[in-house]
């Protein structure tokens, strides 16, 4: 029925983290960005990185707190902050994942699984807009023993 929103998961799965330390910046990490908030932060010198949410899909249109930007140019946020000594965490930089063209879309009860690399050409932090070949989509069926975050 068109209209009618399906629940998916989307699963990003990260590797090649640029370290914990970068330029000026000490304690780097990344989480992705939930409303304004960046949740489920990884040590930059983590060996890899893993974010599960649920998004809703309509008509094939992300929506949910994960998902950012206008109809037809959705996109989700990873964020690169730094811990300054005895400071909050502090956002430098950002990974726009976009999913403009992600085909197929997932659908109830499916996952949409991306998987790149988080560290740029000249060793530093992925930033800016990122799309295939950088990113990678596939659908998968959904394991029912995976940790989900539910939409907030």
């Amino acid at each position: 029925m068109a209209g009618e929103a399906v629940i998916a998961q989307v699963r990003i799965e990260a590797h090649t983290l640029p370290g914990a330390s970068w330029d000026c910046y000490e304690g780097v990490e990344v989480g992705v960005q939930c409303g304004s908030e960046t949740v489920d932060a990884v040590p930059g010198d983590a060996e890899s990185a893993l974010f599960e949410f649920d998004v809703r899909v309509v008509d094939g249109d992300f929506r949910g707190p994960f998902v950012h930007g206008r109809k037809g140019e959705r996109f989700l946020y990873l964020v690169w902050r730094h811990l300054p000594e005895g400071g909050e965490p502090e956002v430098f930089r950002r990974a726009k994942l976009l999913l403009t063209g992600v085909v197929p879309v997932p659908g109830e009860g499916e996952t949409l699984v991306g998987a790149l690399g988080l560290t740029d050409g000249r060793g530093g932090p992925l930033c800016a807009g990122v799309r295939p070949p950088v990113v990678t989509w596939d659908v998968q069926p959904r394991n029912a023993n995976e940790r989900v975050f539910p939409l907030r």
